[in-house]
């Protein structure tokens, strides 16, 4: 009986260290700067669930982290020269129960995909792409 009882605490202490792991990373990751809420999800299934994740500008990129990970690293990276937002819908705030909201439709080397992000991120990445280099002027529709 004493071997269960050290077995179902070293359980909980395994698993109370991978929750404030857990907590430390998005605390960690939402308080960088240049980083924003992100959910993400692929092109085509409109019903089809969003991924929620923690974007953070880097130089020439975005860096896209998912929030249920414990990854040291980003599951996404988005350059520059290769993003492209070719469009943008307004969502309906009683939907989401959000205030100002917009689908942001995304093209990365070929491959569609969309993000769901807050008015004034949409702003942020607009501008962020607009900002490129001379000689790239197709980066935000």
């Amino acid at each position: 009986m004493p071997g269960v009882i050290w077995i179902a605490i070293a359980v909980l202490g395994v698993l109370a260290l991978v929750l404030a792991v857990g907590i430390s990373r998005l605390r960690t990751l939402s308080h960088r700067v240049g980083s924003f809420d992100c959910n993400a999800r692929a092109t085509g299934n409109p019903e089809g669930s969003w991924t929620p994740g923690i974007a953070q500008y880097a130089v020439g990129r975005i860096e896209w982290w998912r929030c249920w990970s414990l990854s040291p690293r980003p599951a996404r990276t988005w350059y520059r020269e290769r993003l492209t937002v070719t469009g943008r819908i307004p969502l309906d705030p009683d939907e989401r129960g959000q205030g100002d909201h917009y689908l942001v439709q995304c093209r990365y080397d070929g491959l569609d995909f969309e993000l769901d992000l807050a008015a004034g991120d949409y702003f942020g990445l607009a501008s962020w792409l607009e900002a490129a280099p001379p000689g790239r002027q197709d980066l935000v529709l």
